[in-house]
């Protein structure tokens, strides 16, 4: 125990100096991944001289540990890199809560927050009993410690000062560069920095308790988990199958009603749009985030009916279950509704970051509820909260891999093509991610003149709004803004002929037809 103490503390000490090293005064970058993999070394370490080592299920976890962390200093989109930094999170949440055991694949959702609710407990109390622990050994310690003599030390010091006063004040004289290096050493220690300097310790202090309590759950309380209602229902079956059956049908056959009233869309295309006097908005807007609801409500629906559900018998098991799976399946067929108002809504009025986060959320939705019909008809309902969680890091892998703003600006270009409008204000006011995909375009002599002036319309607003170039700290690098800033750098002779002009706190960019506009001026909302 000793020994685990003083080498935890010492592992969570270093951490702790290493997050004020990397994040203090830095933005958000790289620093997050190196720091993500310091922690996971630093505990792994720990752990092993214990002779502590992660179950082989608990492993699988760090790949898209490392994955998500990468992404954090790859991308600069906004939903994919929170979705990045809450998934590293929870996914490191999750090792820690079962690094011994690693039975995560076989977690309900009531296993979750209570294993989390356990890893908030464990890491605020463990430290503190530990520190107890090893103040209870010191104390039954038999004889009295040797008293250390601190004096030739001090004389050590005291007469050491004044002689490195005067070789730094020589050497200083004799080198301008180390004598800005040692003022700047100096400077350190003056009075009006004293409160950073506390500020800096004591959180410092605080990282590193609560890092030795993650490393002490992972070695005390993640072994083989007692998992809720593996033995024993959380909560007892008290509603009845007459009931339940209801409510199932009652909802299928208003679900059937409307799926019958929506299947002339289906086939009809843009045709049908404009019965009764809907317009592409009206028809590709009005409802979508209804059925969405419906959609995400339903499952609620059926998953919490099946955990209160008393089924007596095999018929009533599969009455049930074919209730559920009907619902899931007419739930589906209004998600292809949904799905393809959406698609009508990109074709008529082109592409945005919502409606692409939209667009791919509904693929991993629909996932989702087929898997919901196959783990129902398997009897693996336990299987759901591995489904949800499979899903979620599909769908923030997916908007990783597929680089968001990429490919808004392709899709928005190619309907350019096709003689449709380019908003080329939205494309400038994207991130960082978009700049090779407009780069490309912009080097296209395929495109027409109009449209070439428009990216380079959109290139040349991006270039002066730029807050900075690729002089920011190594801490804080990002792939996205690098590579971007880049290929900024590299057009700036052909982005001269795009003249910016600031008018009341407003940036205009004219092209070289003379067509002017503004550079913060999108229309494109959702």
């Amino acid at each position: 125990m000793q020994k685990r103490s003083n080498r935890f503390w010492i592992v969570a000490l270093v951490l702790g100096w290493l997050f004020d090293f990397l994040f203090w005064k830095q933005s958000p970058g790289i620093n997050f991944a190196i720091y993500v993999i310091l922690c996971l070394a630093g505990g792994l370490y720990g752990l092993r001289m214990d002779g502590i080592k992660p179950a082989a299920r608990s492993q699988f976890l760090m790949i898209p540990i490392f994955f998500f962390a990468v992404i954090t200093f790859v991308r600069q989109e906004p939903l994919s890199l929170f979705l990045a930094y809450a998934l590293t999170l929870f996914l490191m949440g999750l090792l820690v809560t079962t690094f011994v055991g690693g039975r995560w694949g076989s977690f309900g959702l009531a296993d979750y927050l209570a294993a989390y609710l356990r890893l908030t407990g464990g890491v605020l109390t463990k430290p503190f009993m530990l520190l107890n622990v090893k103040r209870q050994q010191q104390e039954e310690t038999v004889g009295k410690p040797r008293k250390k003599n601190a004096w030739p030390v001090v004389r050590g010091i005291l007469i050491a000062i004044p002689i490195l006063v005067v070789f730094s004040a020589l050497l200083s004289s004799a080198d301008l560069v180390f004598a800005q290096r040692l003022d700047a050493f100096v400077s350190l220690f003056r009075l009006e920095k004293l409160p950073e300097y506390i500020f800096r310790v004591i959180y410092i202090l605080i990282g590193a308790y609560l890092l030795v309590g993650v490393f002490l759950h992972a070695a005390i309380s993640s072994h083989n988990e007692k998992l809720i209602g593996e033995e024993k229902p959380l909560v007892s079956p008290f509603l009845g199958f007459i009931e339940s059956s209801i409510i199932l049908g009652s909802v299928a056959i208003l679900f059937a009603l409307f799926v019958v009233i929506q299947f002339q869309y289906f086939f009809g295309g843009q045709a049908n749009i404009h019965i009764d006097g809907y317009t592409y908005a009206e028809y590709a807007r009005k409802g979508f985030g209804e059925l969405i609801m419906v959609a995400v409500f339903s499952l609620l629906l059926f998953l919490g009916l099946s955990g209160i559900t008393r089924r007596e018998n095999s018929t009533q098991r599969n009455i049930f279950s074919g209730l559920g799976i009907t619902v899931v399946v007419l739930v589906g067929i209004m998600l292809v509704s949904a799905f393809q108002r959406l698609v009508l809504y990109e074709t008529a009025y082109g592409f945005s970051q919502l409606r692409t986060y939209t667009h791919v959320f509904m693929i991993w939705l629909g996932l989702l509820l087929s898997a919901v019909v196959v783990l129902e008809i398997l009897r693996k309902e336990r299987k759901f909260a591995l489904a949800v969680l499979l899903a979620g890091i599909g769908f923030a892998g997916s908007l990783a891999l597929l680089n968001v703003d990429g490919f808004i600006v392709r899709q928005n270009v190619e309907r350019a093509v096709q003689g449709q409008e380019l908003d080329a204000a939205y494309l400038a006011s994207l991130t960082a991610d978009s700049i090779p995909a407009l780069v490309e375009e912009f080097n296209d002599t395929t495109l027409s003149k109009d449209i070439h002036e428009q990216i380079g319309a959109s290139l040349a607003c991006m270039s002066a709004l730029a807050p900075e170039r690729m002089d920011s700290d190594w801490r804080a690098y990002n792939l996205s803004v690098y590579n971007g800033h880049k290929m900024l750098d590299a057009h700036e002779t052909d982005l001269k002929a795009y003249k910016i002009s600031e008018v009341e706190y407003q940036t205009f960019v004219t092209n070289p037809s003379g067509k002017k506009m503004d550079c913060r001026g999108y229309g494109m909302m959702d």
